[in-house]
């Protein structure tokens, strides 16, 4: 019987020929990703670091991205201790401020390969997995023992193959295909699983496989990732890695699976993840005309480039509706230096948008973009909690960059579609 892609990297990492669902193994992990949470995670071995220091100084990557520029004295102590920690173990891999959202940074800078395993003290690390990387969230005091010893212990994942068919339509994108993903299995259908993705994804860029990848922690998953082909190779060397610095792994076409999903894209429609759960999905039409205060298009799940360029062509010859906040924030320093480049900023800003320091501030509610009682936010980012974005009496919609400019534009939740019609400007080729 054939291996899953878990099953063969886990062994691997654990020095093993083989292992099951359900085994534990102990693995020594490529990197270690924390952020601003690296000052409690030190805080919790402080004697520890003093008398043995860290494991490795190649191993920690952090970043300074989710309360950035800091926001009052006690995010900045924070700040300052992670500099000071940064200095006295010569950690290598450090970030601060403006250089971006850490997800993001991670795969830009070359620091997550395919047939790698990274693990987190954020979530969303599962984003790797774009690029056929095994990567995870842990908790803290998980972090703060890998600093310490250079490795820890995973259960060994069921997997579920998922295979996509068919094409997005026209002003349909990944996030409506994930979040459909979401709404049908529901938040808890891939509870510590290893979601697989195969079919037709070559269609599918970097950044809309980054996407849909991040969001895999949202039906409960350990792992989401996508094999290697053409389009990751290509990525990878426009980055600077040749083949020769990591090596692809991916399932045995006999591999065993726990269960097995068929998406047709072409059936995919815009939809929107409504209040207060992720997995609350709703076709955008069942919700057309819900009024909205402000929209949000940034975060580790559709900050890119890709995503600003849609915005820019929605936004041509209109403004953003007068009722409505548009809050843009790229998802790192090189995408904002990219949208510069590509004169995307300065339409945007002429168009009512506010632009915001490559973070994560508004996604989680901790700096920037808070929402006041009754409002209603409609966003790329991949939560929509009850007090996601600073106010539990505030509501958030999660949708796609084109749908939720489409509606920063209208006031009122809509159908990017709208935007193909013949009569509106630009016509079809505003998705192309």
């Amino acid at each position: 019987m054939g291996k899953t892609f878990a099953e063969k990297i886990l062994a691997k990492y654990a020095g093993l020929e083989t292992v099951v669902p359900g085994q534990i193994v102990t693995i020594k992990p490529d990197h270690l990703l924390t952020h601003d949470n690296t000052a409690p995670i030190i805080g919790k071995i402080g004697p520890e670091l003093e008398q043995y220091g860290v494991h490795s100084t190649e191993m920690p990557i952090i970043v300074l991205d989710h309360v950035i520029p800091a926001a009052n004295e006690k995010t900045s102590t924070n700040h300052f201790k992670i500099r000071e920690f940064v200095k006295a173990h010569g950690i290598k891999h450090f970030f601060d401020i403006g250089v971006g959202v850490c997800h993001q940074v991670v795969v830009e800078k070359g620091l997550a390969l395919p047939g790698q395993v990274l693990l987190g003290s954020d979530s969303h690390t599962c984003s790797y997995g774009a690029v056929g990387a095994f990567s995870t969230g842990i908790d803290r005091t998980e972090a703060a023992s890998l600093l310490l010893t250079g490795e820890t212990w995973l259960k060994v994942p069921r997997t579920i193959k998922i295979t996509l068919s068919g094409s997005l339509r026209p002003g349909v994108f990944a996030k409506d295909l994930i979040l459909h993903i979401i709404g049908d299995i529901s938040a808890s259908g891939a509870t510590y699983c290893a979601v697989e993705f195969h079919g037709e994804i070559g269609q599918f860029s970097i950044a809309d496989r980054f996407t849909i990848a991040n969001m895999g922690i949202e039906m409960g998953a350990k792992i989401a990732v996508f094999p290697v082909d053409d389009k990751t190779r290509m990525y990878l060397q426009y980055r600077g890695i040749d083949t020769d610095r990591y090596q692809e792994v991916w399932a045995d076409d006999d591999a065993d699976y726990w269960k097995e999903l068929n998406y047709d894209l072409s059936v995919i429609e815009p939809v929107i993840a409504a209040p207060h759960t992720v997995d609350n999905m709703r076709t955008v039409s069942q919700l057309a005309g819900t009024k909205i205060h402000q929209a949000f298009l940034g975060t580790c799940t559709n900050g890119r480039i890709a995503d600003l360029q849609i915005a820019v062509k929605l936004l041509k010859g209109r403004r953003v509706h007068p009722d409505v906040r548009l809050i843009v924030a790229p998802a790192s320093q090189e995408v904002l230096i990219d949208a510069l480049e590509k004169d995307l900023i300065i339409p945007l800003v002429e168009a009512g948008a506010v632009i915001l320091p490559p973070g994560c501030g508004p996604c989680l509610g901790a700096h920037q973009g808070a929402l006041a009682p009754g409002e209603r936010c409609i966003s790329t980012a991949n939560r929509n909690f009850k007090g996601r974005m600073g106010c539990k009496d505030a509501e958030i919609y999660l949708a796609s960059p084109a749908t939720v400019v489409w509606s920063a534009i209208k006031g009122v939740i809509a159908d990017p579609r709208e935007a193909l019609s013949p009569m509106a400007e630009g016509g079809r080729e505003v998705f192309q």
